[in-house]
């Protein structure tokens, strides 16, 4: 899929991931849509606010891009990542937190998904016959959740899981998807952590030794959207660290 020209919307555009994404995405010559429940500040980008696990705010946000021309794309990078443990001396685990988690998560990440892929039947397929790309974001808490992630890594695990049928349902169509599997990466929320606890979570990553980048994930976005081959596949993105229990 070629970038340039094309129309691609980016959930989660205010900051970390989503944010890198659509500034590679935008400075490859695309335009995007962004969408968050905030404005982010880069004026290259169209700012849409949405909750992307509402039906209407949603719809809106993909007519914008349609609006705009080709919807060629969409990557999800939207997400929450709260902590509680199943039980404790604190009781369950609340039941309303853990299906916030996964209606912004899980359910956010298919309702963007099926109504951009409807969008982009309409398209007529470029000379590889694509007509579009989907890329939505898990986390390694998918495979390994860590002590207090059951809802998290239950939302991520739903978005792997799902990654084959959406590639196997789309596939007629001349539509991809694929998921990236983050590691420990810098984002706003690590980035309150002290700097001592920065440091000893990069410190448990084999090779590069560090917390991953917002900006390496954007490169791995970047190179799913334009190589025609990927599809239907779960990349973990981590420095081959598997996470421990804690």
């Amino acid at each position: 899929m070629n970038i340039q020209d094309n129309v691609f919307i980016v959930t989660g555009a205010a900051s970390g991931l989503g944010a890198a994404t659509a500034d590679a995405i935008a400075t490859a010559g695309g335009t995007v849509v962004a969408v968050d429940v905030k404005p982010g500040n880069d004026n290259r980008l169209i700012w849409k606010g949405a909750d992307v696990a509402d039906e209407a705010g949603s719809k809106a946000a993909v007519q914008e891009a349609v609006s705009h021309g080709r919807l060629s794309g969409l990557i999800n990078c939207a997400g929450i990542a709260p902590s509680a443990k199943t039980a404790g001396p604190k009781g369950p685990h609340p039941l309303d937190l853990f299906a916030m988690v996964v209606r912004i998560n899980l359910i956010g990440t298919f309702n963007m998904t099926r109504l951009a892929a409807q969008a982009m039947l309409d398209n007529v397929p470029d000379t590889e016959g694509e007509r579009g790309v989907i890329i939505n974001t898990a986390s390694l808490a998918a495979f390994e959740g860590q002590i207090g992630q059951v809802a998290y890594a239950a939302s991520k695990a739903g978005v792997v899981g799902m990654t084959i049928n959406i590639a196997r349902d789309l596939a007629p169509f001349g539509i991809r998807c694929c998921t990236i599997a983050p590691g420990i990466f810098e984002t706003p929320m690590l980035r309150n952590l002290p700097s001592a606890v920065q440091e000893s979570l990069g410190a448990s990553v084999p090779f590069p030794t560090r917390l991953g980048r917002a900006p390496e994930y954007a490169k791995l976005a970047k190179a799913i959207l334009e190589n025609p081959m990927l599809n239907g596949e779960t990349i973990r993105l981590d420095g081959a660290l598997r996470m421990a229990p804690k």
